[in-house]
């Protein structure tokens, strides 16, 4: 009773305060509704940014993976720092200047109308399938387990599958639906603060469960019980090898952090560039830390239960009900649910906006009011809703565990995405069929991998061999039958676009900071209990990263002196 009791009064406090603080925010307009007013400041793109990606999936998912193998699966996690900061140096402040409510806006004004809406649908056929279904199935999962839903309500643990994620699937829905992009960025900016403090709690309590009331003797005792748990360099039969880091991976997060409309709507809802450039850093520093709260749990529980558990996935839950007091249960699984709400309400949101903008307007809203228009997206909204919510509870049929599976079929949207989005940007006279080509290309031979041929490579090195071949193909056509006109990004503005003066001071210590822990979490360091070489390593790094921040900074301080010299 104790812990429902703090789950209902910590979600029904984010609730009431997102509502008094959104109250009165103009949502019948296009940027008010899809975008909060263009209004978003650092804090809030960072938060919600954080919220947006962190959901069970990366929990019961990666705390699985680490369970099973070792922590290289934190090159997702650790590897989106330096994506973070490209997104926020190259991609932001070319968003702002063209003024985008949604990605395919870009690729209508750089190739044609018809790309756009080609990757309009590949967009929303990625959420119906494979955005939304497993957010709302790695809720359920958690939920279930800690509630015991099919004890309580004496039901077959599928049906208590089933039954959770239609609970989620409807109260997700209301956020989104009826509380456009200000009220997700809000409530997913309280819910983070939570998800921080309940996250680092469960290494905190598995930490002193193992060192018997003591957490530093009991990270000791962990890493020396299993030094090669904690070695992030993967090997060709990991989950994430190594040299992934370097191909496919870079293209993925790419992809996610900086073209995905579900995610990148909050940098496009910036107030200005400023606070769009620190919003998304920001968030790039927070990713770098998640592996403690993600993956060193399926390491703690490996210490704990052994390699006993045949269902992976779920030894996070596990881990939670049997380290936790009852209290703290309650408001863990409250921050949970509004982690689940947050990726599910924030895809909605974006897949509302994207049929709006993309696909209604053009064709049935020419002569209607924004209000009509966001009406219909709250339509296009509950249908695509009640769509992932008979899809979801499917994912427990995936043989290859949650979040393995999120990434392989992703592969067929994220990737061929990108690549017409990066040509498009680097080169000014590929026509519209390169890139018409190069999505067809490129989704039909991934298919073809992964259904028929299924060769050994990893996932990951066949994106980067379809990226290289499809660029290839689009430059290829670019020379042959060139546009007639040079593509030029036209200045909209929509916002300021001042760039954030220590961009690339920040830029510089956040790229540190990821390779801090891939020196920590390696043979130089924890894998080999080898304390001294890390102790070198990690000097040196930092004793190189001190030296360009001031280089940096004298660069331009001297840049200011000349400018004014001119003036």
């Amino acid at each position: 009773m104790l812990m429902f009791l703090s789950f209902i009064f910590f979600t029904a406090l984010v609730a009431v305060i997102t509502y008094y603080k959104t109250k009165g925010e103009t949502l019948d307009t296009n940027d008010g509704y899809f975008l909060g007013g263009r209004s978003l400041t650092a804090g809030f793109i960072a938060g919600s940014l954080m919220l947006t990606n962190l959901s069970p999936a990366n929990f019961a998912g990666m705390s699985a993976q680490s369970y099973t193998h070792n922590m290289s699966v934190m090159g997702w996690e650790v590897g989106s720092g330096i994506t973070l900061v490209l997104v926020a140096m190259f991609l932001v402040p070319r968003y702002l200047k063209g003024g985008l409510t949604t990605i395919p806006e870009f690729l209508e004004d750089r190739f044609d109308p018809g790309v756009k809406k080609f990757v309009t649908y590949l967009f929303l056929i990625s959420y119906v399938l494979n955005g939304l279904p497993p957010t709302l199935y790695a809720g359920a999962l958690v939920m279930s387990q800690l509630f015991d839903i099919s004890g309580i309500l004496g039901v077959s643990y599928g049906t208590g599958i089933w039954i959770t994620v239609w609970a989620i699937g409807v109260i997700g829905a209301i956020y989104a639906i009826f509380g456009g992009l200000k009220a997700v960025a809000f409530s997913d900016t309280l819910n983070g603060i939570g998800l921080i403090i309940g996250g680092l709690s469960v290494p905190y309590f598995g930490f002193k469960y193992i060192g018997g009331g003591s957490v530093l003797k009991g990270i000791g005792d962990l890493v020396v019980a299993h030094p090669e748990k904690f070695d992030a360099i993967g090997s060709s039969s990991d989950p994430v090898p190594f040299t992934t880091l370097f191909t496919g991976m870079l293209l993925v997060n790419l992809y996610y952090w900086g073209t995905d409309q579900g995610i990148i709507q909050r940098a496009l809802g910036a107030k200005n560039l400023k606070e769009g450039q620190k919003g998304v850093m920001l968030a790039g520093l927070l990713k770098i830390f998640t592996p403690l709260i993600v993956i060193v749990p399926g390491i703690i529980a490996f210490h704990m239960y052994g390699e006993s558990y045949t269902a992976p996935d779920l030894v996070y839950s596990h881990l939670i009900k049997d380290l936790m007091p009852k209290y703290f249960v309650g408001f863990f699984a409250a921050v949970m649910f509004g982690a689940v709400l947050s990726t599910y309400n924030s895809v909605l949101n974006s897949a509302s906006t994207l049929f709006c903008l993309n696909v209604y307007k053009p064709v049935f809203g020419r002569n209607k009011t924004d209000a009509e228009i966001v009406s219909k997206g709250k339509i296009f909204g509950s249908i695509i809703a009640l769509i992932s919510m008979l899809i979801a509870p499917m994912i427990m049929n995936a043989p290859q565990g949650l979040f393995q599976y999120l990434q392989i079929v992703n592969g067929f949207f994220n990737v061929p995405i990108f690549t017409i989005i990066f040509i498009g940007y680097m080169t000014k006279y590929v026509p519209a069929i390169a890139a018409k080509v190069s999505l067809v290309f490129f989704v039909s031979s991934y298919a073809v991998l992964q259904l028929i041929i299924k060769p050994e490579l990893h996932f990951l090195h066949q994106l980067t061999i379809l990226f290289i071949i499809s660029c290839g193909i689009m430059l290829v056509i670019g020379k042959m039958k060139p546009r007639e006109t040079p593509y030029v990004l036209v200045n909209k503005n929509v916002v300021e676009i001042t760039p954030w003066e220590y961009q690339y001071e920040a830029g510089v210590i956040i790229i540190a900071v990821m390779l801090s822990f891939y020196i920590i979490f390696s043979k130089l360091g924890l894998a080999s209990l080898n304390f001294q070489g890390l102790q070198k390593g990690l000097g040196l790094l930092w004793t190189i990263t001190a030296l360009l921040v001031i280089s940096i900074r004298k660069y331009r301080q001297k840049s200011k002196i000349e400018k004014r010299a001119e003036a």
